[in-house]
């Protein structure tokens, strides 16, 4: 089977545009991204769901192709379309609701995550202090008492 250059072209660029829409703190362009993403998922099953045929009822022909279409592809775009239309109609809500309560649309940064941050690294600071440092003066190829089994003489 081969593919033609061009989906794949339009797929890379559906995809980098909906990524590149993702990573903003805009909603609605967070929400155009996930909607550029999902239509690049749905044309790449459609590309990889084989070349149209017949349809998958028995009995029936379309024109004079002798390949059955396969219907798991249509299905799994189906589904797809679905649960994107559900995460959107979630953004939306999100947005609607941010937008009640700040009257802006752009994400900001959570005080409280700066906050569990800002404790983070102030722990691990702490721990780093009370850390034993190694001694760099002693010899450490030689044993040391740690290293001998109790009990064991060695070969004398």
């Amino acid at each position: 089977m081969t593919t033609s250059f061009v989906p794949l072209v339009l797929l890379g660029g559906l995809t980098a545009a909906g990524v590149y829409l993702l990573l903003e703190r805009n909603l609605t362009r967070m929400l155009l991204g996930l909607l550029l993403i999902s239509n690049a998922i749905n044309l790449l099953i459609l590309v990889v769901g084989g070349p149209s045929g017949n349809p998958p009822i028995r009995g029936r022909t379309s024109g004079d192709t002798s390949i059955t279409a396969d219907p798991l592809a249509q299905a799994m775009i189906l589904t797809s379309i679905v649960i994107t239309m559900g995460v959107a109609s979630f953004i939306l809500a999100m947005a609607y609701r941010s937008y009640r309560l700040t009257t802006e649309e752009e994400v900001g940064d959570d005080p409280e995550d700066a906050k569990v941050s800002e404790l983070a690294a102030r722990d691990t600071a702490a721990v780093e202090e009370e850390r034993p440092k190694p001694d760099l003066g002693r010899d450490t190829d030689a044993p040391d008492e740690l290293d001998a089994v109790p009990g064991f003489e060695g070969s004398q």
